[in-house]
């Protein structure tokens, strides 16, 4: 049996990578955020819960305590609140704390980190990203994510800890906050109401969180290191997936493209590479 510790295992991916561990041969410490009421978290699939008011403020010894006995770390959280995130100083606390995180563990003896970054770390001009494609971020959330991947690149592998750091791409799914794209245009239609868009002319890589999940599971119990895109492979049009996500409703006619304007520092496409 493998002893994994996850952060921000109640979170958007967080919980469908404890789904997608249910049954293999795991036992699941989850370190958390404290609820602001109070109340006690419970998740199937999770054997131990350890609270804490803010993970990423925790130093190199109380990772050292909390690490000890795990196998795996499969690190989730991050500060992702929609249209925050990317310009956020939160990002560089979230470098830190990861770092401090990184420390411990190795203190504690664990075998394999798994890191969770991000396709904006790559030169987005290039439009089709494998991981030989240069790094170029151009926001703190991406700098954070880069500066986090070179520095446990360099680190882990040097302590004999086996390190592997999946890039995500565009997820959606269940639950999935409301304030992004196909929550929205779901949302609207389920009300009969019209969904502004863009032109949706961008073309993106899209995966159901479900299947991110599964593939970042599967990853952790593997052997593979180094950097790995989560992604689908598949080149899609946002207008695309909006028409697909409007004939489950079979009302293409709310779909309003071009009433909002297209961001023009929107790469036009981005798509990964398997």
């Amino acid at each position: 049996m493998k002893n994994i510790l996850i952060t921000g295992a109640t979170g958007f991916v967080g919980k469908h990578v404890v789904n997608a561990l249910t049954d293999t041969d795991t036992k699941i410490r989850a370190v958390v955020r404290r609820p602001k009421d109070n109340g006690q978290i419970s998740q199937k699939g999770i054997d131990e819960v350890i609270e804490t008011n803010d993970l990423f403020s925790e130093n190199e010894n109380w990772w050292a305590d909390i690490c000890k006995d795990i196998d795996i770390i499969i690190h989730l959280a991050w500060y992702a609140e929609p249209g925050k995130y990317l310009q956020s100083s939160k990002n560089i606390d979230c470098l830190s704390g990861t770092l401090q995180l990184a420390k411990g563990a190795v203190s504690a003896g664990v075998k394999r980190f798994v890191g969770i970054g991000t396709c904006f770390e790559y030169d987005l001009s290039d439009g089709l990203l494998s991981t030989d494609t240069p790094l170029k971020p151009l926001t703190p959330y991406a700098g954070a994510k880069v500066a986090t991947y070179s520095a446990l690149s360099q680190y882990l592998p040097e302590e004999k800890v086996e390190f592997l750091w999946g890039r995500l791409f565009y997820l959606y799914g269940e639950g999935e906050d409301k304030r992004r794209l196909v929550p929205f245009i779901k949302s609207r239609l389920s009300e009969g109401k019209v969904a502004d868009l863009t032109s949706g002319n961008q073309i993106r890589d899209f995966l159901d969180v479900k299947d991110a999940a599964q593939m970042i599971a599967e990853l952790a119990l593997g052997n593979e290191q180094g950097a790995i895109n989560i992604c689908s492979g598949e080149p899609i049009t946002v207008r695309q997936l909006a028409e697909k996500i409007a004939d489950e409703y079979g009302r293409r006619d709310l779909l309003n493209f071009g009433a909002r304007a297209d961001n023009h520092m929107d790469p036009p496409k981005v798509v990964g590479v398997l």
